[in-house]
């Protein structure tokens, strides 16, 4: 059997309507996994108290793919505590507290993977005027590692991946032109910005048998954007 493969395997990912969590949905389903989608009216990260019958309706689950997020631009001395308690709550708390009620409610299987999206920000490198994301994420990341340890005895593993700068909509703001995106591009080692359906790849082998060894980590595709 391809140990790539998803073949017979329920995968739920979480911010499949665009970006990198559509592009993994996709990929997927073209790797033989049926797909659990819900969209945000259904499963939203912000009302942890909503979630149990969406959670109650699923099938048992072979892997999590968390993709949601929100990006945050403000200097520090303009960050209020709303705003860290939202970012917050998007990029780390839900989706970290949405696996420990998938394992309350025995939907996650053992064998199975947790894979979330984290960032190049704030683990490796960091940015003026991002604090809270960067903060998020490197949250997030630092639970991913003690979630990777506490739940071996259920055989479920989790890992991180931290993309670069990936084109979708979440970098195409009022503030950002085409111009200055282009720029910033050539500033990359790869003179590029990753493509979703790059970032996808890398979650979809953490979800698969060939990533069985592969436990508490971080996979990097920031094309050495990091190391500059």
């Amino acid at each position: 059997m391809n140990p790539y493969s998803l073949e017979g395997k329920n995968i739920l990912v979480i911010g499949a309507s665009s970006g990198i969590g559509k592009a993994t949905a996709e990929l997927c389903r073209e790797m033989g996994a049926m797909v659990i989608a819900p969209g945000h009216s259904t499963l939203d990260l912000n009302q942890p108290e909503t979630w149990e019958s969406a959670i109650q309706a699923m099938p048992a689950l072979d892997g999590v793919a968390s993709c949601a997020g929100v990006a945050n631009m403000n200097p520090f001395t303009f960050v209020g505590e709303e705003e860290l308690h939202r970012v917050f709550q998007t990029n780390c708390f839900g989706p970290v507290m949405l696996v420990k009620a998938l394992i309350k409610q025995k939907k996650l299987q053992k064998g199975s993977s947790v894979v979330f999206v984290s960032s190049v920000d704030g683990p490796l490198m960091v940015h003026a005027g991002n604090s809270v994301y960067s903060g998020s994420k490197s949250a997030l990341v630092g639970m991913a590692r003690n979630m990777a340890i506490d739940l071996t005895g259920k055989k479920i593993r989790v890992n991180c991946v931290l993309p670069g700068t990936t084109d979708t909509r979440m970098i195409r703001t009022d503030n950002a032109t085409e111009e200055m995106l282009e720029n910033t591009a050539k500033q990359t080692p790869m003179k590029r910005f990753a493509q979703p359906e790059e970032i996808a790849g890398g979650i979809v082998f953490l979800l698969s048998e060939a990533a069985g060894y592969v436990n508490g980590t971080e996979l990097v595709i920031d094309g050495a954007a990091h190391l500059i």
